[in-house]
């Protein structure tokens, strides 16, 4: 009779087919309903990862005033108010300057290219690649001066009206929810560490704190050295006379933000573009800011970074190609901090417990 009952015991219970496959229906449309949900807002989910990571960023900001004497609130409430003014100033200041100068660069791009070939070297350089320069010189001109290009171009303008609306609308969202993020940031840091079961909870706070700072100096160091290579450009770039210099170092501070191949792309392009002014331009462009690359490398880098945590040049390129394939330049930026609290979360927390096996 025991043996009877212990087999009974032992034995699974029986689940209707229909039953089973009802809930495993059920969950795989949870699943699926779950997940369009999740990608038609992706938008929104994607301002709140890139509020939050400018929450981590500013946060070093924060305790940048304290350490001068500030407390934690006025701190905040001085690091809200530089955003206000930013925000403030781009609508006032730099949106302008920025539409006046792709106008002057549409209207000026034929002039430039008119001025190209009346010049000594053009003729050598179309001779020595056997006409491609002046067929492309040729081409540019002829598409530019069409009135079907024109059409097309004001039909474009106003899609990049629409965008540049959206991205402006995009902005504005994110700064207002790093301003909320900013205020509340530390209680919700508290909120979050007491989920964390006790008996784990100092070793968790330790690690997430460390991650985040060392991520919030790496994310503060990209912007202060990308704004330092944007007003070297912009300097740069207007005394030698190329026009819309405002606008390209505008766009070299958002590039220059992805490390290593950022400042490369920026110097490629600004001296192509100073080539179409003259090739004294594009010589000077590109010596002065080979100079730069060396000084950012071994001594702007080291001393702005010398706090956050290293990220091997591998990790960096691969990080950037694939959170640009998948989110654009916001992507990449994003990419490359997560991957700086991947290894620290490896070099921390997984090798010394590997050690002690």
């Amino acid at each position: 009779m025991t043996n009877s009952l212990s087999s009974d015991a032992v034995q699974p219970r029986f689940q209707p087919p229909f039953r089973w496959g009802y809930a495993v229906t059920l969950g795989g449309l949870g699943a699926i309903v779950t997940g369009m949900a999740i990608y038609n807002l992706r938008g929104i989910v994607f301002s709140v990862f890139l509020a939050a990571f400018a929450t981590v960023g500013l946060d070093p900001l924060v305790r940048w005033f304290q350490r001068r004497g500030m407390t934690r609130t006025w701190g905040i409430v001085t690091v809200i108010l530089l955003i206000v003014a930013l925000l403030v100033s781009i609508v006032w200041v730099v949106l302008p300057l920025v539409i006046s100068q792709i106008n002057a660069l549409a209207t000026s791009i034929p002039a430039e290219i008119q001025m190209m070939r009346e010049q000594g070297w053009f003729d050598q350089a179309n001779a020595a690649s056997n006409g491609v320069i002046g067929t492309f010189a040729t081409w540019l001109t002829k598409e530019i001066s069409d009135p079907k290009f024109i059409a097309a171009a004001g039909a474009g303008v106003v899609g990049l009206g629409f965008t540049i609306a959206n991205a402006i609308a995009s902005g504005f969202f994110i700064a207002i929810l790093t301003i909320y993020f900013i205020g509340a940031y530390d209680a919700t840091k508290r909120a979050a560490f007491r989920l964390v079961a006790a008996s784990r909870r100092a070793a968790f706070t330790g690690y997430t704190e460390r991650i985040l700072g060392n991520v919030g100096k790496y994310l503060s160091g990209m912007v202060i050295l990308a704004f330092i290579n944007a007003v070297y450009s912009l300097i740069l770039l207007l005394l030698v006379g190329v026009p819309g210099a405002f606008l390209i170092a505008l766009l070299a501070f958002f590039i220059t933000l992805i490390p290593l191949v950022g400042t490369i792309l920026t110097t490629i392009a600004m001296t192509v573009l100073a080539l179409f002014h003259s090739p004294t331009s594009a010589l000077i462009v590109l010596i002065f800011m080979l100079i730069y690359m060396q000084v950012e490398a071994y001594v702007l880098t080291p001393k702005v970074m010398s706090k956050a945590v290293k990220i091997p040049g591998s990790v960096v390129l691969i990080s950037a190609l694939a959170g640009g394939t998948l989110f654009g330049l916001a992507g990449a930026l994003m990419a490359i901090p997560i991957s700086a609290g991947v290894i620290l979360i490896i070099t921390e927390v997984v090798m010394p417990r590997k050690d002690t096996l």
